[in-house]
This record gives structure tokens, C-alpha cells and sequence, in this order.
């Protein structure tokens, strides 16, 4: 793939991207390679273990379930032209590989780890005669009651088995209670059972003795068939497409229409069947049939169909020495009574988490209880269970403020919870909108509307994260409080579009999805290309949890060939290929996986020794570019300029810990400390730097 010139190059060539699902699941395995980290602690080597089977439940019922669609009933290619019915062979076969290493680390490694430290999850095969007594006890006053078994017949077709359900299914000899001859039957686990169980110590004679859901399923069956011999039973889990299709534009309100789809999501077409290891070819096909897939969307576990779920043992342990240290958040530097003047007195940066999203609440509360402030205005994209956020706003309506909110209903997963707040909003007198049909609000923007003497005054926070307080001690997000009139005056125009009809309007210094972010990406991009052809030395380096857009790859690949240095932080998916000689030969992308999620976006270009940094609530994805509303604003100040290249960039590009290098092929390698040089963690010196 090495041409003469790079004239000679069509940068449309499918070879030049990376298919956005595979590069997804190569993800997952730099998050299980955390699990098997040993700097990592025990308990929390078992968190990154679930999660990567978590964002495995996700990718299959988002992205997965996607490419079925598009093999159903077509579309465009994507860029690196690969069909939908050879990408979803390309996915089983990664993601079987991907399964396959988490439960040999499960069954080989982590397992007898914890087992060492006194944390033990005990299958059937370790039950002693007093542990299976309890258990058989529990049975039968916990479990049976509320388990409905259905034999398979004429009378009883296949049940509806609800998206990522628990199940078991029993094969049976002999005649039931009616004559009827055994065969098939479901047991279903239904949603309110625990699926970690304590053992309480004085049976087990340790303190952390578990066991799982599906064991105690498969052990004690044959209770709920008296008279029959169980020949099997064999745990399995379906996962189902849970994209919501609403077609806005044909709907007269969006969160009824919303609230039906929810309904039926549990139940939408299925894409992947987890089956335990030793299930019979016969009693698989049954199960493939019924839910309408083939071979390669089988997964066979040696282990529980549901391993997430041991994610419960890590908040039920209490052993600190076994997690990550503390840290202590530190406030952003705000006049206590009087936040608003600080603010007036200079720019106020927030890092999460290193940075408390206390300062931010702390900000909406003033507010809401300020008898000067008149107006507040606020996104709201997802913000967790009995938020604080709420609380604020409702005061400040029923305080006389005028509130207006913009939910987005169509947040993917928390479309039940935002239909739930947006009404509780309502009810207290907040005016509620849901944004623009055809395009998610994703934008991080509150803006706060206070007299002072004579005149009006802005003050403003955006973000690149949620208002989220649980997130913003888990992610690495960027917040910026201003009082710059241009940035307040835009953030109002946005608003106005939002909640009106406005035509399309010229923001000072915010840069907007759909509208101008696509466009002045590119024009900062070529803006470097024609520096490096000046020989003024172009440069960018960009941070951010995704990248696929094609014009935003084709025009780095245009400016790698200009001469343009270009350096990428990328957490997640990555649909360009770096190092393609005489397309992408200045072009490196690297991807930082440690203790907190890194979710900021920070672009920088160099613009000729004259440096602009910009953060976003915007991924150079299509959606985000294309389909969202979303906002990229300046960093001004040269000190939190400076601050925030330091921070989240320089200090990313110097981590050696923590870092995997993209290779060509779309492989990671993990980056190690030279011979020389010393280890370094860009989250660790920043948990040092910040937070003492």
C-alpha cells in the first residue's frame, strides 16, 4: 500500500479506514488488560473484568445489532467498504476471541486471586454438605416461590425472554402430574432476585463467601418438577437490538412515543445468545430457532452467562487495602457567598475528577436562591438517580426564577429516567423542551442571568462532561466558568434556537454542531496543512473518546502529507490508520485506559505560533459532527490555556503506563518506559498535582 506520490493516492480507499466495530472491540480488550494488570487492585482488577463484559452487552445490543440491521435491509457502506454480513462474521470472530479471554482470566487467574484473599464466589462443585443445605433452604423459600416454570408443547409455545434476562433451560424425562411426557421447559429468573448471594459466615466460615444466581438455578432445579428427572440444565442469555426507532417527525409528542418504545425494547430482535459451554448441539438449535439467529451469534461460556453481575461483590466487600487509595476532590476557587464575583474577576477552570463537580452545584445553588438572578437556563443530557441538579432548579422555578431546561429524552439508556425528570421539572414549574426533531442535544451548558445595578449580567458553565455527580468522580471531563459577554451572549443564542424557531446564527466564539463545528474542524485542520507547506511548522493534537467522521480523516491525512504533525488521543474507537506511508506517516494515535474513564476533548492547533486550544461536549464521530447539538468553545486565558494543554494533552502524550500505540493494522500495543526513562502516569501525577 505504498504508493509513488502522494498524488497518486485516492484518500476515499476503503484500506485507509478501520472498521468503527472492530476498532470498538479492541477497546474492550485494552479494558481487560487492565484486569490483568497487577499494579491494578484485586477488587478493582474485578471491576474493569465486568465492565468489559458490560460494554460487551452494549456493543452487541448498539453497534452489533446496527450492522444486522444494515444486512437486513441495506445502506451505504461504511468507509472502509466492508459488508454488513462479512463485518458481523469479523465481530463474532473478535468478539468469541474477546469472551474467550475473559472467562479464561475469570476461571485461571482472578477467581483463585480472590479466593487467596478471603473473597470467594463458590460454584457447586466447592459446596459442602452445610453450605448446600442453606442454600437448598434458600431455595425453596426465596427463589421458588416466585419462579414460574414453563414446559415447552402445543399449549405452551417459546416464552418471550427479556433482553440480557437470566434463564435456564431444563431438559426432562418422564410423565408430569397430567400425563404429559417431559421434553423442554424455561425457568426464568426474574428481575427482582439477587444474583449474588451471601453466605452468611457461620455457615461458610468466611466472611466473604458468595454464590451466583445461576448455580443455585441449575442446583436445586429438579424441585420445580417433582416426578421428572432433570437430564440437563444449561443457563443462557439473549441479548436484543435496544436502539429505539421514533420517527420525530411523524409523532405529535416525543416522550409518549418514547415511553411506548421503551415498552417493547426488552423484547426487540435479538442478536446474540449466550449458552453455557456444555449445552447439546439439539437444545441449542431449538433456542437459535427461536430467536431467529445463526451459529455466529452463539457465545459458549465456561462460566455464568451473566459475569457482570459479580461486579456486586466489589460494593459488598469492605477491604480498602484491595482498591484504589481515596482521593480527595479539591473545590474550584469560588468566593463562597459570593461565587458570582469571582467568576467576574476571570475565567474558573474545572478538571474532574480531580476538581469537585461540587463547585458547579455549588454555582446553580447560589443561583437559585439569589433574589438578583432572574433567569436560568440548562442542558440536561444524563444526570443519575436523586440529583442535586433537579433539586436546584425546582428551588429556583419555585422561588419566582424563570427556568427553562432542555432534556434530552433520547439519552441512550436513560430515556426512562430523563421522561421521569422532565416531567418532575414540569410539575415544579419549569418550562421543559426536548430539543430540535432529528438532532440529540449533547451540549454541556448551563447559563445563569443575574442583575447587577443597572444592567444584566451572564454567567455561563460548559462542559465536556454531564451534569452528572456520580460521573464526575469517575470521568475526566473539563468545565469552564466565564463571564466573557461573547461566549454568554452565544450560549444565549443557542438557547434561543433551541427553544424557538431562529434561523441559523453567527456565534462569536463558540464553535456548534450541526452548523459551524464540522466546518471550522476543517478549516483549522487545512489552516495547519498550509502552515506545514509554509514551513511554519503545522501541528495538532487532539484528545477525545472517538474518531470516525471521513471528511475530518481525510483532511489529517491531507495535512500529515503537507508535512503537519499530527497527534491523537483516543480512548476508544478509531477509524483512522496512523502510519500509512505517504498518507498518515505524521500521525500517531494513542489510547489511555487507567483508574478514571477519559471523556474530555480538547483540540489544540498550533496556528502558527500563536496556539488555540478549544473543549467540546463533541467526538470527531459523524453523529456528534453531523447529528447532535453540540458546543466547542476557547480556552482564553494563556493560564488555564496553558493549564489545560499541560494537563490534557503534554501530560497524555508523556504517559507510559497507561498507553497503548494504534499500529497500521489496527492493533494496540501497550507503550513501556524506555531504557532510562522513568515510569509515568498521566492520571497518577495528576491525582498527585491536584488533589495531594
Amino acid at each position: 500500500m505504498t504508493p509513488d506520490s502522494p498524488d497518486a493516492i485516492d484518500l476515499h480507499s476503503p484500506e485507509l479506514y478501520l472498521n468503527r466495530e472492530l476498532s470498538q472491540l479492541e477497546f474492550n480488550f485494552r479494558v481487560l488488560a487492565q484486569a490483568r494488570d497487577p499494579r491494578v487492585p484485586l477488587l478493582e482488577r474485578l471491576k474493569y473484568l465486568c465492565i468489559s463484559c458490560t460494554n460487551l452487552d452494549e456493543f452487541f445490543e448498539i453497534r452489533a445489532a446496527t450492522v444486522r440491521t444494515a444486512q437486513q435491509f441495506g445502506g451505504p457502506l461504511p468507509p472502509d467498504g466492508i459488508a454488513p454480513t462479512r463485518a458481523l462474521e469479523l465481530i463474532h470472530d473478535k468478539a468469541a476471541a474477546l469472551v474467550e479471554d475473559q472467562y479464561r482470566y475469570w476461571n485461571e487467574t482472578l477467581r483463585p486471586e480472590l479466593n487467596d484473599a478471603g473473597i470467594r464466589i463458590l460454584g457447586r462443585e466447592a459446596w459442602n454438605a452445610k453450605q448446600k443445605r442453606w442454600l437448598h433452604k434458600y431455595f425453596l423459600e426465596e427463589l421458588l416461590p416466585v419462579l414460574s416454570p414453563l414446559g415447552l408443547d402445543p399449549v405452551h409455545p417459546f416464552p418471550r425472554i427479556l433482553n440480557k434476562s437470566l434463564n435456564v433451560v431444563v431438559v426432562l424425562e418422564g410423565k408430569d402430574a397430567f400425563g404429559r411426557h417431559g421434553g423442554m421447559a424455561i425457568v426464568r429468573a426474574p428481575r427482582s432476585l439477587p444474583r449474588i448471594i451471601k453466605l452468611p459466615s457461620e455457615v461458610s466460615g468466611g466472611e466473604h463467601d458468595f454464590v451466583l444466581l445461576s448455580a443455585v438455578l441449575t442446583a436445586f432445579v429438579d424441585d420445580l418438577f417433582i416426578g421428572m428427572k432433570v437430564k440437563g440444565a444449561y443457563q443462557f442469555r439473549v441479548t436484543r437490538n435496544s436502539e429505539l426507532f421514533v420517527d420525530e417527525e411523524e409523532v405529535e409528542n416525543l416522550a409518549s412515543a418514547l415511553k411506548d418504545e421503551l415498552a417493547s425494547r426488552g423484547f426487540r430482535p435479538a442478536v446474540r445468545l449466550e449458552i453455557a459451554e456444555h449445552c447439546p448441539k439439539p437444545i441449542l438449535n431449538i433456542l437459535l430457532q427461536n430467536f431467529g439467529l445463526t451459529e455466529n451469534a452463539v457465545y459458549r461460556i465456561n462460566g455464568p452467562v451473566n459475569l457482570n453481575r459479580v461486579t456486586q461483590v466489589y460494593d459488598l466487600v469492605n477491604r480498602p487495602e484491595l482498591k484504589f487509595r481515596p482521593f480527595r476532590q479539591l473545590p474550584a476557587e469560588l468566593d463562597e457567598d459570593t461565587p458570582f464575583k469571582s467568576i467576574r474577576g476571570g475565567d474558573v477552570l474545572l478538571h474532574h475528577p480531580y476538581q469537585s463537580f461540587q463547585s458547579v452545584l455549588d454555582l446553580l445553588a447560589s443561583a437559585a436562591n439569589d433574589p438578583d438572578v432572574l433567569a436560568i437556563k440548562q442542558t440536561l443530557y444524563r444526570t443519575g438517580k436523586d440529583s442535586k441538579i433537579i433539586d436546584h432548579l425546582i428551588t429556583a422555578a419555585r422561588n419566582g426564577k424563570d427556568v427553562t431546561v432542555v432534556v434530552e429524552l433520547r439519552a441512550r439508556f436513560d430515556e426512562e429516567a430523563n421522561i421521569r425528570l422532565a416531567d418532575q421539572l414540569q410539575e415544579a414549574g419549569v418550562q421543559v423542551m426536548y430539543g430540535v426533531v432529528g438532532y440529540k442535544t449533547h451540549a454541556k451548558m448551563m447559563l445563569i442571568v443575574r442583575r447587577e445595578g443597572k444592567k444584566l449580567q451572564r454567567y455561563v458553565h460548559l462542559g465536556t462532561g454531564n451534569y452528572h455527580a456520580g460521573t464526575a468522580r469517575l470521568y475526566t471531563d473539563i468545565g469552564l466558568m466565564t463571564a466573557d459577554p461573547d461566549i454568554a451572549a452565544d450560549v444565549h443564542d443557542i438557547f434561543h434556537q433551541l427553544s424557538g424557531l431562529a434561523p441559523k446564527i453567527k456565534l462569536r466564539k463558540l464553535l456548534q454542531s450541526p452548523f459551524t463545528l464540522h466546518k471550522g474542524l476543517l478549516k483549522k485542520i487545512e489552516q495547519e496543512a498550509k502552515n506545514a507547506r509554509a514551513g511554519k511548522g503545522g501541528h495538532i493534537i487532539a484528545k477525545m473518546n472517538a474518531i470516525n467522521e471521513p471528511h475530518v480523516i481525510r483532511a489529517l491525512y491531507e495535512a500529515s502529507q503537507d508535512g503537519a504533525k499530527i497527534e491523537l488521543i483516543v480512548r476508544g474507537a478509531c477509524c483512522l490508520r496512523p502510519g500509512v506511508p505517504g498518507v498518515s506517516d505524521n500521525i500517531t494515535v494513542r489510547s489511555v485506559i487507567g483508574r478514571f474513564l477519559e471523556h474530555s476533548r480538547v483540540y489544540w492547533f498550533a496556528n502558527g505560533g500563536k496556539p488555540e486550544i478549544f473543549c467540546s461536549s463533541a467526538d470527531w464521530m459523524e453523529r456528534n459532527l453531523l447529528r447532535r447539538v453540540e458546543t466547542c468553545f476557547p480556552i482564553e486565558d494563556p493560564a488555564l490555556a496553558r493549564r489545560v494543554f499541560d494537563e490534557e494533552l503534554g501530560n497524555y502524550l508523556s504517559d507510559n503506563l497507561n498507553a497503548w500505540q494504534l499500529r497500521e493494522d489496527g492493533s494496540y500495543d501497550r507503550v513501556s518506559p524506555t531504557e532510562g526513562e522513568m515510569p509515568y502516569s498521566a492520571q497518577g501525577a495528576l491525582l498527585a498535582k491536584l488533589c495531594g
